[in-house]
């Protein structure tokens, strides 16, 4: 397994973390990436990581805390780089920032017809929860639809 030289997400970037989102079909229409990255940036922007293989971006993810709970966002690694551990490296070094804050449990959301991801986040201890997940757009302005796929 290759190590990815995991670092904080850098402006320069971000043309090819959006190119990887879409090559990892995580981009929606009523998503938009480049808002995205800016949110991200006003909060904890140094939990935005980023892994390069020599000088290739090819994974994401987004590490968030509001105190109470850790959240994941955008776990992504370049589908020709995929099941070689880099997902795994992201996501230990994300749970390592989350923890060193004292937060106490991390969720995240998955789309249930995504499987695979599914079951890569259940060989890192994560568990499908009784729950229902509730969501409601405040503040974003699109012109399509939100849809649950």
């Amino acid at each position: 397994m290759a190590i990815l030289n995991i670092r904080p997400f850098k402006r320069e970037d971000e043309a090819a973390i959006v190119d990887l989102w879409h090559a990892c079909n995580l981009v929606v229409p009523w998503n938009d990436p480049h808002r995205d990255i800016q949110l991200k940036l006003q909060v904890n922007p140094e939990w935005f990581l980023v892994g390069y293989l020599d000088d290739e971006l090819i994974a994401t993810v987004m590490a968030g805390y509001e105190g109470h709970r850790g959240w994941i966002n955008y776990l992504a690694v370049h589908p020709d780089h995929q099941r070689q551990g880099h997902a795994k490296q992201l996501m230990e070094q994300a749970e390592m920032l989350l923890k060193e804050t004292g937060c106490p449990k991390i969720n995240l959301q998955v789309r249930a017809k995504n499987t695979d991801v599914i079951a890569f986040y259940k060989t890192l201890g994560y568990k499908s929860e009784d729950i229902v997940n509730l969501g409601k757009m405040i503040n974003y302005t699109t012109n399509t639809e939100i849809n649950d796929d």
